[in-house]
């Protein structure tokens, strides 16, 4: 069967599902219903997310959930959580009441500053290209301070704009590398705007440059783009106590288990193959939160990796250390966060996100986000050097298991009353499950 279809993104919603049930499905009207049973039953809210994207035929719901009890700076925050993966919530919240009353979590803001590049060919002398661009410096300025204006009243702007050779790479490959404060927004579009600007006067300003030859007049624009690789927009998280106030129910020997967290961590520290599904349980909290608030977890996730990685080998984001009798446990990660601009004011449960978290300034918010993260980290590593992490997972699993064989209230009740006493595995629960239904 041939399922092309032109002028789709013309059709109406309706005529777009109808063509999909009617292309895909054996069962039409059952994709039909499905589709519309995910429909918001308030028209407003619907049409909302209908134009938050292209082609919008329903909308996929993730679980927003809550972790009370965050001990930040001497401030309690109870944090939104939009994720899908059973145990994350749990683990963050548990996490969180763990550390309360050892001190809590205390972060700092190191930077945050954001990059742009105009990537560019310059097919001539690199040092007549360099007195062009300090001759211009203060032209790139001016003629984005139409775009820059209101950002300015907000503290931010462009921060500096350099010239880089980056010729040893790529024949005549040149950037303006740009840096950016964007205060509470983001920032993509401002930057973006920006950015085409440079290019603009780049080339305008290259054609009356008097040094430059012919051909060196002609500069090839390639592209003019933000970076998600912000390595100086970093935000610390750490936490720490004295050894002995580790004890509590699984954790018998603190010194123990201090030690054996520390060695956990220098494992994710020098291997890979670790350190991937180490650095993946802390964006489990990341993500999380910067999906419930609104922000770009793409953005967040491609940086941070190339962060772990800027040495050279993909490490660990965490470090933990035991000094003078004291276990110390911190993440230093880049984040460029907004509070305000994109879904933070047309996404309802995203303004109810933010202002369960009091309306945080976007560094406020880069905190927050960091202690999410490693409140995870701790609480998975936690559970991989005492219980292992298969036992608190797989209960918090059960109940996905249940739903997906649809057991009833009755056999869910002796389900769990069985899986108090033995180990979870999804065969042991199919095979429980299809033993009572005998």
């Amino acid at each position: 069967m041939n399922n092309a279809v032109s002028g789709f993104s013309k059709l109406s919603k309706e005529e777009k599902i109808n063509w999909i049930a009617t292309a895909y499905f054996s069962t039409p009207q059952e994709a039909i219903q499905l589709l519309k049973n995910y429909w918001n039953s308030d028209e407003k809210i619907q049409k909302l997310h209908d134009e938050f994207i292209e082609n919008t035929i329903s909308n996929f719901y993730i679980p927003l959930g809550v972790a009370p009890n965050f001990l930040i700076n001497g401030k309690y925050s109870t944090i939104p959580m939009a994720i899908e993966e059973s145990s994350v919530v749990a683990a963050a919240a548990k996490a969180a009441k763990f550390w309360s009353t050892r001190g809590g979590f205390k972060t700092t803001v190191i930077n945050t500053e954001k990059i742009g590049q105009v990537h560019f060919m310059f097919k001539g002398d690199a040092l007549k290209l360099e007195s062009f661009f300090n001759q211009t410096k203060a032209k790139f300025f001016a003629d984005t301070e139409s775009i820059t204006k209101n950002m300015q009243k907000r503290g931010g702007g462009i921060l500096d704009i350099v010239l880089k050779d980056k010729t040893k790479l790529i024949p005549n490959y040149f950037q303006l590398h740009a840096t950016f404060e964007t205060k509470d927004s983001m920032g993509a579009n401002f930057i973006n705007s920006c950015l085409e600007q440079f290019a603009k006067t780049l080339k305008e300003e290259a054609l009356d440059y008097e040094l430059f030859s012919a051909s060196e007049k002609d500069i090839q624009v390639v592209m003019s783009i933000l970076s998600n690789y912000v390595p100086n927009c970093i935000v610390r998280a750490e936490v720490s106590c004295p050894i002995n106030a580790l004890e509590e129910k699984h954790i018998n020997d603190p010194q123990e288990f201090a030690e054996k967290f520390v060695q956990a961590v220098q494992i994710a520290e020098v291997e890979p193959f670790r350190a991937v599904t180490h650095n993946k349980g802390i964006m489990n909290g990341i993500d999380a939160v910067v999906l419930a608030t609104g922000n770009d977890f793409r953005a967040v996730e491609a940086g941070i990796h190339a962060y772990a990685s800027r040495n050279g080998q993909y490490s660990s984001l965490s470090h933990a250390k035991i000094e003078d009798g004291i276990f110390t446990f911190w993440m230093e990660i880049p984040l460029a966060l907004g509070t305000v601009g994109g879904l933070t004011s047309l996404h309802p449960l995203v303004k109810l996100s933010l202002e369960m978290l009091e309306k945080p300034s976007a560094r406020e918010l880069m905190q927050i986000v960091a202690v999410a993260g490693l409140a995870q980290n701790f609480a998975a590593l936690r559970s991989l050097t005492t219980t292992g992490i298969q036992d608190g997972h797989m209960k918090m699993h059960l109940n996905n298991i249940l739903n997906q064989f649809e057991a009833n209230e009755d056999e869910r009740v002796l389900i769990r009353k069985h899986f108090k006493h033995h180990v979870v595995s999804h065969s042991a629960v199919v095979d429980y499950i299809e033993n009572l239904r005998k």
